[in-house]
């Protein structure tokens, strides 16, 4: 197997902003992504109303909350919540610096989707910084459970996904999605699928101050008696399949930078990811930190890669 990787970081080459909605909170929000240098990582900055900025990382060690979204931050008045779709888009895109403004608690949910913010990002244009890119190799196996629920990392060359789920709903059932994880594979296969919920949920969330800008525009809503509420339908066959695997992929670009290794999943979420990431980062036999050699081109060939010696870099842990 042979996958071609970026040998060099990446930013985008102008400012672009998006205007929506907080899935949660309901209220108008408004995001900027802006250039960064190399080695500055993903960074939110919640802006707020008396002027004050809260910094947050995009790594794992900054993830709060897993129960409906991935949360980066530790109380609501600091957070940044619903990450995980702006995060597969920038992480299917190679981007691997960049500052992302935003006005509220939360990432606006857009349709549900990350097809938006892929397209922003290109009518942005990418830019390579030409500094080396590092990735975190998985050398074995890292499994965690969580009841029925489980996850795993594998050595792979390259970067791939294999996420099953499996609902006590006919409409959805057990189904899958596998594939090698390219920019294009994730445009094309991932990006359009749309977050899920089902009816009967949506009283009880409403009165926990929950799914309060939730619509039929951003998510795919199923009926009690297992329908499709929306009138287009589906995206995809099996786009909750591929809405996990778009979630999985936002999660795990939380380690902070690119992993080569494959990451699979059944009856996995927010939750699972997390705690499966966490897990790979905290065994240091369980992965090294590599990069391309020489500079002949702009991608190498994941067997190309070797290891570094440098034991500072762990932008995790940040």
């Amino acid at each position: 197997m042979a996958i071609g990787l970026l040998s060099f970081q990446t930013t985008i080459a102008q400012p672009a902003t998006l205007k929506g909605t907080g899935v949660h909170s309901g209220q108008p929000v408004t995001m900027s992504f802006l250039p960064a240098e190399a080695g500055t990582g993903i960074v939110f900055h919640r802006q707020h109303a008396d002027g004050r900025v809260t910094e947050l990382k995009a790594v794992s060690s900054q993830v709060g909350n897993t129960d409906l979204s991935t949360v980066l931050g530790f109380s609501p008045d600091h957070w940044v919540a619903t990450v995980e779709h702006v995060m597969a888009a920038i992480y299917a895109l190679g981007i691997d610096n960049l500052i992302i403004e935003v006005d509220g608690p939360e990432t606006p949910v857009m349709d549900g989707s990350s097809a938006v913010y892929i397209d922003a990002i290109e009518q942005a244009g990418i830019m390579s910084l030409g500094v080396k890119r590092r990735y975190i190799r998985v050398l074995k196996t890292v499994r965690v459970e969580n009841g029925a629920s489980w996850g795993e990392f594998r050595p792979f060359d390259g970067t791939r996904f294999e996420v099953e789920i499996d609902f006590d709903c006919a409409l959805i059932g057990r189904q899958g999605w596998k594939g090698n994880l390219t920019a294009e594979t994730f445009k094309t296969e991932l990006s359009r699928a749309r977050t899920f919920g089902f009816m009967r949920d949506v009283e009880r969330l409403w009165a926990a101050g929950l799914a309060l800008g939730s619509s039929l525009e951003n998510s795919v809503v199923i009926s009690d008696d297992d329908k499709v509420v929306n009138v287009e339908g589906l995206r995809y066959a099996d786009e909750f399949a591929r809405h996990k695997t778009l979630d999985a992929v936002g999660d795990l670009a939380l380690a902070g930078a690119q992993f080569i290794g494959c990451y699979r999943s059944y009856r996995g979420g927010h939750k699972v990811n997390s705690m499966a990431l966490k897990a790979l980062l905290s065994d240091a036999t369980a992965y090294e930190v590599v990069e391309a050699p020489g500079a002949r081109s702009a991608q190498a060939r994941a067997r190309e890669f070797v290891a570094v010696s440098e034991p500072g870099f762990a932008p995790w842990s940040a």
